[in-house]
C-alpha cells in the first residue's frame, strides 16, 4: 500500500479535527479493524504465495483481540497522550456485544488499539500509522 492510494481515498472522503472528534470510539475501532486486517493480510502476501487457509491462519495471530491487546500493552510507551487518549476512549466504551473468544479486558484493549488505527487512518497520518503497525508486528522492538 502507498501513500498515493491512502490519499486518494483520503480525497474522496474528508475529515477534519472536528468532524473526527465527534467519531465514536466504536466507529473508529470499525474503521480501524478494517485497516489493520488489509496490513497484515499485504503483509503476509508479501512473504510468498502460499494456500489461503495458511494464510488465514497466520492472520489470525496478529488480529485476534489477545494479540491485539498484548500490542497496545507493549506498544503503550510509545504512544502520545493523544493516541493514549484514542486508545482509552475506545477500551472504556460499551460496545454491546459479548466476544467469544476472547476474555472482556482484552477484548477492550484491542477495541482500543482499533480504534487507535482507524483514527491515525482517517486523520491520514499515514507516517504514524505506518509506525504503529511496524510496532505491531515486530515483538522484539
Amino acid at each position: 500500500m502507498t501513500k498515493d492510494f491512502f490519499d486518494k481515498i483520503a480525497t474522496e472522503f474528508e475529515f477534519n479535527n472536528a468532524k473526527l472528534s465527534q467519531l465514536s470510539p466504536l466507529a473508529l475501532a470499525y474503521i480501524g479493524d478494517a485497516v489493520y486486517e488489509v496490513f497484515i493480510r499485504t503483509m503476509l502476501l508479501s512473504e510468498g504465495n502460499m494456500p489461503v487457509h495458511i494464510l488465514h491462519r497466520r492472520s489470525i495471530r496478529f488480529v485476534k483481540a489477545k494479540a491485539q491487546s498484548d500490542i497496545i500493552h507493549r506498544i503503550m510507551p510509545s504512544l502520545t497522550s493523544e493516541e493514549c487518549n484514542i486508545v482509552r476512549r475506545g477500551r472504556n466504551t460499551k460496545s454491546g456485544t459479548i466476544p467469544k473468544n476472547a476474555d472482556i479486558v482484552e477484548y477492550k484493549y484491542a477495541t482500543g488499539f482499533e480504534s487507535l488505527i482507524g483514527f491515525l487512518y482517517l486523520k491520514k497520518d499515514y507516517e504514524r500509522l505506518m509506525d504503529i503497525f511496524k510496532m505491531a508486528v515486530c515483538k522484539g522492538c
